[in-house]
């Protein structure tokens, strides 16, 4: 049997950690599920419940023991309150990619988490993990997070037509990529 993943705590520079979930971080799961798109686009229950909460929290630490994948809470380093979720996704054919996807809670926008975030995740995922290649995928719409992904690092690589189901609706995606040949000195 092979072991499950371990979710690190990572130090991401700019006051944020990226952390494993736990109990503590009901408030943001309440909060993104209050999210008109959030819920739509990952598993954070819609409807809110203090159970369906419970189970989404569950959910995280199963992705982990189950080899799906690295779910990290995005947190303040002072004061620990959760923000947002990023998670890295391996492929499970095991040659060495990664998919990578994040949201911030709507009182966390506008600061910066998700570059901070996701830098902190591509270089040690790159990095520690020694991963290949990370891909993300973005609705073309969404030029906020169209400018994480590159502010982070990433390259746009191409229009991906009706690549997601979003909500029952065939959606197309951006795809942006980043692979350790792309890691600078300010990767740490």
């Amino acid at each position: 049997m092979r072991k499950p993943f371990v979710v690190p705590r990572i130090a991401a520079g700019d006051g944020l950690v990226l952390r494993p979930w736990r109990l503590g971080d009901l408030p943001l799961v309440r909060e993104a599920a209050e999210d008109s798109y959030i819920p739509l686009v990952t598993t954070v229950p819609s409807p809110y419940t203090h159970a369906e909460g419970v189970a989404f929290i569950a959910r995280q630490e199963d992705r982990a023991l189950s080899r799906a994948g690295y779910p990290f809470v995005m947190a303040e380093e002072a004061g620990d309150r959760g923000l947002g979720q990023i998670g890295l996704w391996p492929d499970a054919t095991d040659e060495g990619r990664a998919s990578v996807g994040y949201w911030v809670a709507g009182s966390a926008r506008g600061r910066g988490i998700a570059t901070v975030g996701l830098r902190a995740i591509a270089s040690w995922a790159l990095r520690d993990l020694a991963l290949a290649r990370l891909e993300l995928y973005v609705e073309p719409w969404n030029t906020a997070s169209r400018r994480t992904a590159e502010q982070a690092g990433f390259i746009y690589e191409g229009h991906l037509r009706s690549r997601q189901s979003v909500n029952g609706e065939r959606r197309d995606m951006l795809i942006y990529s980043r692979i350790t040949a792309d890691l600078t000195d300010a990767d740490g």
